[in-house]
């Protein structure tokens, strides 16, 4: 295991049994905080918070893995409910345990199988069911926000700034006014954060192939906002060069920049542009439907 990752689940076999070794029968929670507190403390926050993509804590969810592999390798037992113990066959395990010791010496269900050309590669079998879950999650999301940049950089420019203005407005900004298309001063919508306009957040939105927004736009924006508010929303499809992130960052005004890649994570975030194709549900045992038997 690296030092800056965290363990792949086939990695906290050993951990698992090193904890268990001396043979009391713990909670599997307990488990899980001593695995961690031993072998893993020394992590950053960053690793170690984590999350799947079901909102569970990783690596509790790595350990909890390690730990149904070593129970079905019989190295462990659940001598009752939400209990684990290390068995005989567990103590004897002096040396590092491979994760092909466990499948070949275990009747277990193959959690991955071989068709349609997939091959049971190292990366898979490293992997647990949720890792790969999550990794082909994460593969859909990122090829739907190239789509959606690339969708951005050909519509018309002028729904291009009425797609920002949805955009802040679910966001929670406010009700937006669209600027008419000339004679605007450069901007192209206006937030009024609160009822009566008092508050106001000037929007521009350059829609880019691959120019980068220059120093001199982030000058005119500024330029263009009036004496009645402090607060811009510069948006691009493109990217800011160093000499317009400077500007934006040492103006007097709040100058918030949004490239493409940002953008495309908040319109994402919350469903502007988007559907939902489908929903999976996951679904593991109701521990506490079972207290009190």
């Amino acid at each position: 295991m690296k030092k800056n990752e965290l363990p792949k689940f086939h990695e906290t076999f050993n951990p698992i049994l090193d904890v268990l070794n001396d043979g009391k029968i713990i909670h599997v929670r307990e488990l899980q905080n001593k695995v961690l507190e031993k072998y893993y403390s020394h992590l950053s926050p960053e690793l170690l918070d984590q999350k799947t993509k079901s909102g569970d804590i990783l690596i509790y969810n790595r350990i909890a893995w390690g730990k149904s592999y070593l129970k079905k390798g019989g190295y462990i037992m659940f001598p009752e409910r939400g209990m684990v113990q290390i068995t005989e066959k567990g103590k004897s395990q002096k040396k590092e345990l491979k994760l092909s010791e466990i499948e070949g010496n275990s009747n277990f269900l193959e959690f991955y199988t071989e068709e349609k050309g997939i091959s049971k590669n190292t990366e898979i079998k490293n992997s647990t069911p949720q890792d790969l879950i999550d990794t082909g999650f994460t593969e859909i999301e990122t090829q739907v926000k190239n789509d959606l940049l690339d969708k951005l950089k050909t519509i018309d420019p002028y729904y291009f700034e009425k797609v920002i203005l949805i955009l802040l407005k679910k966001m929670g900004y406010g009700d937006f006014i669209e600027t008419s298309k000339s004679g605007d001063g450069g901007i192209d919508g206006i937030i009024n954060e609160d009822k009566l306009g008092l508050d106001k957040i000037y929007i521009q939105a350059k829609r880019y192939g691959e120019n980068k927004v220059r120093e001199k736009e982030i000058r005119n924006f500024i330029g263009a906002m009036s004496g009645d508010t402090s607060k811009g929303v510069f948006v691009t499809t493109s990217t800011f060069d160093a000499g317009a992130v400077k500007k934006a960052h040492d103006a007097h005004h709040t100058i918030i920049l949004l490239d493409g890649s940002k953008l495309v994570d908040l319109m994402h975030q919350y469903n502007v542009g988007i559907q939902i194709k489908a929903t999976y549900e996951v679904k593991e045992l109701d521990e506490d439907f079972f207290e009190g038997q």
